[in-house]
Parts: structure tokens; sequence; C-alpha cells
């Protein structure tokens, strides 16, 4: 095959679908299911202008991204009736504090300065206006940020990458390479040995244990995530509410929100602990108080990739040129997803990428070296 990708989540399965539009014969590997880690239990926040309050190298990316997503998801749900979520109700990010407003109105000036026609500042009277059920002293930043059923869409990737004759292989897990010189000429996976011109690597927090095999060491650790969810009988919110103290709460389809998220360093238990729910949902009663009368659904957790420098790694092998590594995308993966298949199919196609990509090359300054012996 052209190209075989180790990891089934949204990023593989986004560079499947872009590589497979563009005629490359490609297979996907997953050691599970499809879209069953990070890329499930995302809540799904095309947050662009939310997730960034100053100058930083992925923001090109993640707005690049956020304007592709109308036309790839048409594209998808044309290919695989299968329905995102898609909402463009937009976000409010909220301050709880004195010290949050000062925060959040320098984010907000920061983005007034680049894209005035994408965020608007509220009044606490305003906020009222748009959210009755929001509780704000402060006002808010509106921004025009959408929303996602994160693993809907990660799906409709893996759909339309299949649509397009890519082909995917779950429960087959990767755990060894075949080298010839200067290049890896095959995987060794569950399932027995897969070749392919070039191997892309990109299976999340798990990607440092099979980049040691590639005598490769990735800065980078895992960051669990619990959500809860809650049913209402009547919509609380149209819009997103995201506080600056790290508090979200998402409306999803059938009076469904999604609260999160806690930060968990160092940690690949999927676990939920109590004190998370109570956290979680105390934040949110705060903001919207009428969560107090909501039905719990469930909770879960995800195990998202992080590294040291908060930048992830798109790029080539510093040695083996034929293989690339794309990981790292933390809280960003689902917004990002969409511009992430189209960069890392021109780099397979050493086409020119129309971003400054060095700040997420596998060697950049700051990493040290990256290779050992």
């Amino acid at each position: 095959m052209d190209v075989l990708i180790v990891g089934g989540g949204i990023i593989g399965s986004s560079i499947a679908f872009e590589l497979a539009k563009r005629g490359a014969s490609v297979v996907v590997i997953e050691r599970g299911e499809l879209a069953q880690e990070a890329s499930s239990a995302a809540a799904g926040m095309l947050g662009a202008h939310s997730e960034f309050s100053a100058d930083h190298p992925l923001i090109p990316l993640a707005l690049a991204s956020q304007a592709a997503f109308p036309a790839v998801i048409a594209e998808l749900r044309e290919l695989t009736n299968i329905e995102v979520g898609w909402n463009e109700a937009g976000m409010l990010k909220l301050a709880t504090t004195a010290e949050e407003y000062g925060e959040l109105t320098e984010h907000y000036e920061f983005w007034r300065r680049i894209q005035p026609q994408h965020v608007r500042w509220l009044t606490p009277e305003e906020v009222v206006d748009i959210e009755r059920n929001v509780r704000n002293e402060y006002g808010a930043m509106y921004t025009i940020d959408q929303q996602v059923d994160a693993k809907q869409l990660s799906l409709a990737f893996a759909h339309g990458a299949m649509a397009k004759g890519a082909r995917f292989l779950p429960y087959t897990e990767a755990y060894d390479f075949i080298f010839d010189g200067e290049r890896v000429v095959g995987v060794k996976t569950t399932s027995g040995t897969l070749y392919a011109e070039r191997i892309v690597i990109a299976c999340g927090a798990w990607t440092p244990m099979l980049a040691e095999k590639l005598r490769l060491s990735l800065h980078m650790y895992p960051v669990k995530g619990e959500c809860v969810s809650v049913t209402t009988e009547t919509p609380l919110l149209q819009t997103t509410v995201f506080a600056k103290n790290g508090c979200y709460i998402v409306p999803k389809a059938n009076n469904r929100l999604v609260i999160g998220a806690s930060a968990i360093a160092h940690s690949f238990a999927k676990t939920v602990q109590a004190s998370s729910v109570h956290h979680l949902l105390a934040r949110a009663m705060q903001i919207v108080p009428a969560i107090a009368h909501s039905t719990f659904e469930k909770a879960w957790a995800g195990i998202r990739p992080q590294t040291k420098d908060g930048m992830p790694y798109i790029g080539a092998h510093p040695q083996y040129e034929n293989v690339f590594v794309v990981t790292g995308h933390y809280r960003n993966g689902i917004l990002l997803s969409a511009i992430t298949g189209r960069v890392v199919s021109d780099m397979l196609e050493e086409k020119d990428v129309p971003f400054h990509m060095m700040p997420f090359s596998l060697t950049r300054k700051g990493e040290g070296h990256a290779l050992h012996h």
C-alpha cells in the first residue's frame, strides 16, 4: 500500500480520508475499535477563539481548520449519511472572578484586533438576553466557535475514507517495525506484518511507546480528562458556555449537556473519580444553577496527548524519512482534524505546506536530542 496509518482516532481517520480522496491506497490499523479513545471522549468544541488568548503557532492552523469544517462536514454527510451534530450557536466565555475578568478582557482585545467580526463583548444584561439560565456578573466574550459530536465526526472521517477506498483494520495493534537501511518498510502487528511506502504514527497518548521502537523519544505525556453529562426536561442552553476557570457546558441534542473537564496529568486510567464528578457539577451549577434539577446521565474519561511545550508533533522522523509522526494535539484534536488531514497529506506527497510547520517538527528547538541510539 502507499500509506499505512497506525491509529484509528480522529487524526488518523482524517489523514486517511484526505489521502484516499487523492487516490492513495491507504490502510489504517487500530488496536481497539475506531474512535474509542480521546476522539470519542471529547466534548467536540471547535474553539479556535476561546482556546487561544495570545499569539500562538497553532492559530493559523486552527482558523483554517475551523473555516474548512462546513464544506468537510457536507462532503462527509454526502458520503456516509452520518450526522455529526454540527452546532453554530457560538460560545460564551465567562469570567467568574475579578481576576478572570481582567484576563478575559485581554483575551477579547487580542481577538478584536485580529478578527473583530468573530468576537463580541457582552454586558451581563446582554448575556441574560442570550442565555437566561446563565448566572454572570462580569459580562462575557461571545465567539462564533462551533461544536460537533466528536465521536460521530471521527466515525464520519473513517467511513468517508472507506467510501474512498481506504481499508480499516480494527483490533490490530502495531508492536514493532521492519527496517531496511534508512527506511521503515513494514509494521509488525498482531494480525501479521504490513508493508507500505510511507507510515504515519497517529496513536495519540500511546505514540511514545511505539516511537521508542523507532529510536525516538517524544517529550509528551497523557492527561486524563473526565466529563459528566446530564439531561433536562427543557433546553437550558443554546450556546456553549466556557468559564475562565476551566469548566465548560456544551449543549447537545435531546436536551443533553456535557460538562467538562478535569485535567489529571500522567494518568492512563480511564476511571472517573467521585471528587471530579462533584467538582464538575458544583462548578457547572455555579454558572447555570438550574443544572441542580437536571438528571445525571453518565460520567467518562478520555486520555489526551499533551507535549511538554504544548505544540503537537506533525512531521517526518529525523532519521527514517518515510515515517511521519502526528500526535500531541491535546485539547485541540477535534478542532485541528480537518486541517491536519490536508497538511499531512501534502507532506506525504512532498507538496508545499501553506503554514509555518517548524514549531511542530519532531526536532524543534528546545526538544533536545530526539533521537537516541
